[in-house]
């Protein structure tokens, strides 16, 4: 689900990332605070929106559902939707510093050169950017992996359907199972760490490539 919610993030993120970097972008302010709201505000605030966005009776959910068949609240839909949301920041972060990076020259010599704007961005400005985009996903992952707030309110904790690996251990707490809470709480912060490892060493390489 993690993985699922990271892929899902990627392409509206970089179309924000990318607009956010941009000098004439008008309300910006307007813009990072609505893109911000997901990490300040508190996840079961963000799990209601989506569940009253998406739920049956929703402006969003009904017509998915009475239309394409596609029941997104309580499912595992839900579960990579909610990650989704809640990791968007993150990635749109640090891919927006890694587009910031990029000398504006180079795309505008690249249009020069008959490279349409999505040519010039596909071709130059995200094979410079690449390594802050690749940490800003692994974030990402890292943080759909341990949500939990807005998954339980817009997914539930359903065993085999909806349960996440931080769901599964707050039911093991509740029923008193905390063995088995424990060996879920460590293959978490394996993940997470490996994840945060992975996202410091793409930062330096780029720090590094930047410095010379």
């Amino acid at each position: 689900m993690a993985l699922g919610a990271t892929a899902l993030l990627v392409i509206p993120g970089l179309a924000v990332a990318w607009l956010l970097a941009r000098p004439w972008l008008r309300f910006r302010a307007l813009v990072e605070t609505l893109m911000s709201l997901p990490l300040v505000l508190p996840p079961t605030a963000v799990g209601l929106g989506l569940l009253m966005l998406f739920g049956r009776s929703g402006p969003l959910g009904r017509p998915l559902y009475e239309h394409l068949g596609i029941e997104i609240a309580f499912t595992w839909r839900a579960v990579v939707l909610a990650s989704a949301v809640v990791a968007f920041p993150l990635f749109v972060r640090s891919a927006r510093s890694a587009f910031e990076e990029v000398d504006p020259r180079l795309p505008a010599v690249a249009r020069t050169l008959g490279r349409g704007p999505f040519r010039a961005f596909f071709q130059v400005e995200l094979p410079l950017a690449w390594r802050g985009v690749a940490a800003g996903a692994v974030l990402a992952f890292a943080r759909a992996l341990g949500e939990f707030g807005a998954t339980i309110l817009v997914a539930g904790n359903i065993p085999g359907r909806t349960q996440t690996l931080a769901l599964a251990l707050f039911q093991r707490v509740q029923v008193g199972r905390d063995r088995e809470a424990l060996g879920l709480a460590v293959i978490s912060v394996l993940l997470t760490a490996a994840a945060l490892v992975l996202s410091e060493a793409l930062v330096r390489r780029r720090d590094r490539t930047l410095a010379r």
